[in-house]
């Protein structure tokens, strides 16, 4: 503490750049959204001053609902894909299995290739005629299986998903890996003196001392989740009928494409509470497991 009294200027200055930053890019974007929220403007006209009729109008929309409901399988494939195969990956590399180093390379890849790129192959793949998926279906047997995975309601969000599994399953493994490294060694010691089987350290020191670490990574993948947009805007579009449109997609087609500012202003609004409404419930239900 009395180092920090000692030196606070010097950390403002430094913290002052990326909190201007912030501030420019992240809080006045959100006040101004307030503001646009209850006007009809469209961008080029006199703004008009309408109340809360964007808001009623959002929620009398069934678009809006439909891409709502997307967005939750969007979050629920996320947190329930993600968050098990990355612990499932992290607990068995923690292990020191030859070549590790490797597989954790070729896991985190996905994360820092570009989403478009990303899309592009997997929408190939994905293809009905020549793609990956159909012609290992055909080269079994199984051609009776093959779909037209993205031009299907039924099969476009589940594909969708699965690409989006794949592409961050590797972002949280590297965050588990961080903190099985940061569990004393002594602790795992003391079990295998009391006999402790394996299965026995993972459920009663593993888990519960990676606790504040996966309730982190749940946030994050629900507000990444809440923040999907480019993965499915060049792999689908939001179609085949808005049957893979999700809520930022319809926020920037209302606002881009249609020019309606106001609404589009009310649409960012239902994703930034409904997305603190979620991380908010979320941690509420870890944290009450862990008592």
């Amino acid at each position: 503490m009395h180092i920090l009294s000692r030196n606070k200027w010097p950390i403002f200055i430094g913290l002052a750049p990326a909190l201007v930053i912030y501030l420019l890019f992240a809080i006045v974007p959100i006040i101004i959204s307030f503001y646009y929220s209850v006007m009809d403007w469209d961008g080029f006209t006199d703004m008009k001053f309408v109340g809360l009729e964007n808001f009623r109008e959002a929620l009398t929309d069934p678009i809006f609902w439909s891409s709502l409901k997307n967005n939750l399988l969007v979050v629920a494939a996320s947190v329930f894909g993600q968050i098990p195969i990355a612990l499932f990956f992290a607990l068995l590399l923690n292990r020191k299995l030859k070549g590790g180093k490797i597989f954790r390379t070729l896991g985190f890849m996905p994360v820092v290739i570009s989403t478009v790129i990303i899309s592009l192959v997997w929408g190939m793949m994905y293809n009905s005629r020549r793609g990956l998926f159909n012609k290992l279906l055909e080269a079994v047997g199984l051609e009776n299986l093959a779909q037209n995975w993205l031009g299907d309601p039924k099969w476009a969000m589940i594909s969708v998903c699965i690409t989006m599994v794949w592409q961050f399953v590797g972002l949280y493994l590297i965050i588990f890996l961080a903190a099985l490294q940061n569990i004393p060694q002594e602790i795992y010691e003391a079990a295998e003196i009391d006999g402790a089987s394996e299965m026995k350290k993972t459920r009663y020191i593993t888990l519960p001392m990676m606790r504040n670490s996966i309730i982190v990574a749940v946030i994050l993948c629900i507000s990444g989740s809440l923040r999907t947009f480019d993965l499915i805007y060049v792999m689908t579009s939001g179609g085949p009928g808005h049957s893979t449109e999700v809520l930022a997609m319809y926020m920037f087609d209302q606002t881009f494409s249609s020019t309606r500012y106001g609404y589009g202003s009310a649409l960012s609004l239902f994703i930034f509470f409904f997305s603190l409404l979620l991380v908010y419930v979320s941690t509420l239900v870890l944290k009450r497991k862990e008592t």
